[in-house]
């Protein structure tokens, strides 16, 4: 291995949880000198076989009870089936990922998505002295993110730990705290982002989201909490139907600001007094601002774990997404009632300390 290992990091455009990690990965290994790539593993698949990954997720969820069956009775436990389906998913992206390579050696194969994981495990045999590396954020990391020739493995928790090891008993792990874009290391005041947005200075504001996809009633819970004069920006997230619907209710309620995909979340949450919110990255973003969180419980299987997590992480109280128990969670955030949350690095570069750190196992060095 060279002394600036080349890194090649496998991401997935399933949602943009992946995303934030992989760039954040990235420019943490590019200032400690080890040249890096992101690919898109669902991109080189081209867009037939990216919408029908997405499209297979997207339905599961649609079916109450479908996603947990699949998570909890497929992904989570593994078995012969659910390795068999992984691999030939994974094969799928091999061709194109040699084609990467062939471009930008790499010394380290760093996946933040799960099926990554799969293509550097069949990709190692014919690629001697490259490592794997594996970062996950989910709270328990299911049976597919686990493989025998990854060397390393990163998660956000010690339980998370503990659930690699579930799968495999001699794993090496280490905990890296998630990751966050990084404007919310320097998030705009209060009064300066509600100067920014146009909103009122006096009000008082609930950032209500539900990831990228939108997962959840977001219009009646807007109306709901309008309805109880608290102004409401609620974002969309990729999710036009959605936003078709927010604005609906914006149309008839002043107090509901709707949003689509936006890039200013890091303005919107230091505007609002709390946030509305599914568990997921968000959540390390409002802990990175000192926002209390109302947790809603509308993403199945993996969501379910995390939600268990983010609450044991503090700051948050939980909810299923019914507009009279979110409003009354939401009145009882703005009187402090929300437990503190935990600790999270100060700055951007303690967090890529901690990650460098972390990688010292696969020949990864910090600058002196």
């Amino acid at each position: 291995m060279s002394d600036s290992p080349r890194v090649l990091i496998l991401s997935g455009s399933i949602g943009k949880g992946h995303d934030t990690v992989a760039e954040a990965c990235r420019a943490a290994l590019e200032a400690a000198g080890s040249p890096s790539l992101v690919v898109d593993c669902m991109e080189l698949l081209g867009g037939v076989g990216n919408r029908l990954g997405e499209g297979v997720m997207r339905s599961l969820m649609a079916v109450p009870g479908a996603y947990d069956a699949f998570h909890f009775g497929f992904l989570r436990p593994g078995g012969r089936m659910a390795r068999s389906f992984d691999y030939m998913a994974a094969r799928k992206m091999l061709k194109p990922i040699r084609d990467v390579l062939a471009g930008h050696p790499a010394d380290i194969l760093l996946s933040v998505f799960a099926t990554g994981g799969a293509v550097a495990h069949l990709l190692l045999p014919e690629m001697p002295g490259v490592e794997s590396v594996v970062y996950c954020t989910d709270a328990c990391p299911h049976a597919m993110w686990v493989h025998p020739r990854t060397k390393l493995f990163l998660v956000t928790s010690p339980m998370s730990a503990a659930f690699v090891r579930y799968h495999r008993p001699d794993a090496q792990v280490a905990v890296v705290p998630a990751a966050v874009r990084p404007a919310f290391y320097d998030p705009p005041s209060r009064k300066d982002a509600r100067v920014t947005l146009g909103v009122d200075p006096d009000a008082q504001i609930v950032l209500l989201m539900a990831g990228a996809w939108g997962i959840g009633p977001l219009d009646r819970l807007a109306s709901v909490l309008a309805a109880d004069g608290l102004t409401v920006l609620a974002v969309a997230g990729a999710n036009e139907r959605l936003h078709r619907r927010l604005r609906a209710v914006a149309a008839d309620q002043s107090r509901v600001v709707a949003y689509g995909y936006s890039d200013q979340i890091p303005e919107l949450m230091a505007a609002a007094d709390v946030v509305v919110t599914t568990p997921g990255d968000t959540c390390t973003e409002a802990r990175q601002i000192g926002r209390p969180m109302v947790l809603l419980d509308t993403v199945p299987g993996h969501g379910r774990e995390n939600l268990e997590l983010e609450l044991a992480r503090g700051g948050s109280t939980a909810v299923p997404a019914e507009g009279s128990i979110v409003r009354d969670a939401v009145r009882e955030a703005l009187k402090g009632h929300v437990p503190p949350g935990a600790e999270v690095p100060s700055a951007r570069e303690e967090w890529a300390h901690i990650f460098l750190t972390s990688l010292a196992p696969v020949g990864i060095t910090i600058p002196a």
